[in-house]
């Protein structure tokens, strides 16, 4: 979908910006804030193109680079960290073949570190796009993953 179609569904008010901007980020395929997305925020808010860029560089949800299809983000709480996320990074780097920051060749996923997902009940924790899944071990890991493979083959 065309980004100015896009950010049209949104009031001209500063504080659509960051639904405004989750919304361009989710339509575009490889969950990322393009410049063209980015000029167009800025012109239906009548704002600064620079002052767009500084929010969405500023929050982590956002992307300014390409990424994959399917963003995991593992949180690195001190809770969750006492709970073993640092291997739950090392176990999805070992079954995507990728370190953290970067997305797999077919772009499916991209690893991303979370400073806290609000979520300590059920640590260690991550985040897929926007669902959310707790007390994890490696089991758990590989068994979501290949769900989402599965989601995907059936897709196409």
């Amino acid at each position: 979908m065309d980004p100015t179609e896009i950010v049209a569904g949104f009031r001209r008010d500063k504080s659509d910006l960051l639904p405004m901007l989750h919304a361009l980020q989710d339509s575009h395929p490889q969950n990322y804030l393009t410049s063209e997305s980015l000029k167009a925020a800025a012109g239906h808010l009548n704002v600064n193109l620079s002052w767009v860029y500084g929010v969405a560089g500023y929050y982590s949800m956002f992307s300014l680079e390409p990424r994959g299809r399917y963003i995991i983000r593992i949180c690195n709480s001190p809770v969750c960290s006492l709970m073993g996320s640092g291997t739950m990074i090392e176990t999805l780097e070992s079954i995507l073949g990728i370190d953290q920051g970067e997305t797999t060749p077919d772009g499916l996923f991209t690893i991303e570190e979370s400073e806290c997902l609000g979520i300590c009940e059920v640590a260690p924790a991550m985040m897929i796009n926007r669902e959310v899944y707790g007390n994890l071990n490696p089991e758990r890991i590989a068994e979501i993953v290949d769900d989402i493979r599965n989601r995907q083959k059936q897709k196409q």
